[in-house]
């Protein structure tokens, strides 16, 4: 007779696709976690390296689900999958190069519970390369400055929450708890790479969700070069799904009559200074038509 389904009272999903040691590390990162009660589910998106599946079967322990798509969904379709597979209240789609503190999941939960109209929680972060140590590039400190002051728990909603994610998104992604009920039905919406966290976040601004933004460190985000993110930047893929995304948004926004969140889409202030800093690397390597979307985009 097989075992029941683990249930618990916070999922995390891990959409897999890459570095098998540093997925390791993430898992790694929830067994350590001082409150038991979670299920992760590792969903392996074709890679070709089965490692992951072996070592992740030898850990023998119940809470811990590995699958593998019959067939590559890519990054977006992956998304998707997993939040179609959350059973629990509360969610977490972590990064296969990211890691958890131990209090992560205690600190998320404490939060939902001070604030049960809160829709998603970002807690305190810490940047890491890839040797695991704390840095401050220059795009995380831009970050920093453009969040709200976290020295204290800050409840964010509505068109201030949108305006404030439309001129710099202060988020770390994989860092987001999410409320289940008020998240899977909007789920991620298809056809976006990059944009897709962004896109979540706005379509809950968009519903009336609740971001609240806490202070205590509870993740460590890895930055490193070769994210999906980083390599399309510097061939200029990134911001042509991000110039069509924010023209989009500027649209849905007027029409929903949020002036404030409408201009600052069109402004896109940030992204376009991005594709100003990225513009260097896409000389240096000699790729002159993603230069040229590059500055395109940086010009508005």
């Amino acid at each position: 007779m097989a075992a029941d389904p683990v249930r618990a009272e916070f999922d995390v999903m891990l959409p897999y696709y890459g570095d098998v040691e540093l997925m390791k590390q993430a898992v790694r990162s929830v067994l350590a976690q001082r409150n038991p009660d979670w299920r992760l589910v590792v969903v392996d998106d074709c890679y070709p390296d089965p490692e992951a599946g072996r070592w992740l079967a030898e850990l023998a322990d119940p809470r811990v689900e590995y699958l593998r798509n019959e067939s590559q969904l890519g990054v977006n379709g992956n998304f998707r999958r997993c939040v179609e597979l959350v059973r629990a209240p509360y969610f977490q789609m972590l990064g296969g190069d990211d890691v958890l503190e131990p209090n992560y999941v205690d600190v998320v939960l404490a939060v939902f519970a001070q604030h049960p109209d809160a829709a998603v929680v970002s807690p305190g972060v810490h940047v890491i390369d890839d040797s695991g140590a704390v840095v401050r590039p220059l795009g995380d400190r831009i970050k920093s400055m453009l969040a709200p002051s976290a020295e204290k728990s800050t409840v964010l909603v509505g068109e201030t929450l949108a305006v404030g994610l439309l001129h710099g998104n202060w988020t770390y992604f994989p860092s987001l708890a999410w409320r289940t009920e008020v998240v899977a039905p909007i789920s991620f919406r298809p056809g976006l790479e990059v944009a897709l966290d962004l896109a979540l976040l706005l379509d809950l601004a968009r519903a009336g969700g609740v971001l609240v933004l806490a202070p205590e460190v509870a993740f460590r985000y890895r930055r490193h070069t070769e994210s999906v993110s980083s390599v399309r930047a510097v061939d200029g893929r990134r911001f042509d799904e991000e110039r069509d995304f924010f023209a989009e948004e500027a649209a849905a926004f007027s029409a929903h009559g949020w002036p404030r969140a409408a201009r600052a889409a069109r402004g896109h202030l940030t992204s376009r200074l991005n594709a100003i800093v990225t513009i260097p690397a896409a000389l240096a390597g000699r790729q002159w038509p993603a230069a040229r979307r590059l500055v395109r985009h940086a010009l508005g």
